[in-house]
């Protein structure tokens, strides 16, 4: 099934590690007026698409033959034969990739930092069980 250019879109937004509030401020609408042309809520117009694409710092041609698993795919290459088990990691994206986990790793640690900071909440209103 083929991908939206709104799920496109979203996707290489994240991939660049961008906020729909910084999306929103460079198109100067407001982050509400974002997420409706995520979620396809909005007509977006090729002009839009071209501002989007500038921001995203791609072209209109990438976001509209991005493929996500393609993408991902291309970090990992196995070289020999599918036994082997050597895999080579393109030099220019392992950065951005260990940006990415590094990223998600301390947003999860936030929000298990708030988890627990809940339970404590919970424990001390309610009793430990």
């Amino acid at each position: 099934m083929a991908t939206s250019i709104k799920n496109k879109i979203k996707s290489i937004r994240e991939l660049k590690n961008y906020t729909q509030e910084y999306m929103a401020d460079q198109l100067g609408v407001t982050q509400a007026g974002y997420s409706k042309i995520e979620k396809g809520k909005t007509i977006l117009s090729y002009v839009k698409l071209v501002e989007i694409a500038k921001i995203l710092e791609v072209s209109v041609e990438d976001i509209i033959s991005f493929d996500s698993q393609r993408y991902f795919n291309s970090f990992n290459t196995v070289k020999g034969n599918s036994n082997s088990g050597n895999i080579s990691i393109n030099s220019d994206n392992s950065e951005a990739l260990k940006s990415l986990y590094e990223d998600k790793i301390k947003l999860l640690e936030k929000l298990l930092a708030k988890t627990e900071e809940e339970l404590n909440r919970y424990k001390k209103k309610f009793g430990s069980l």
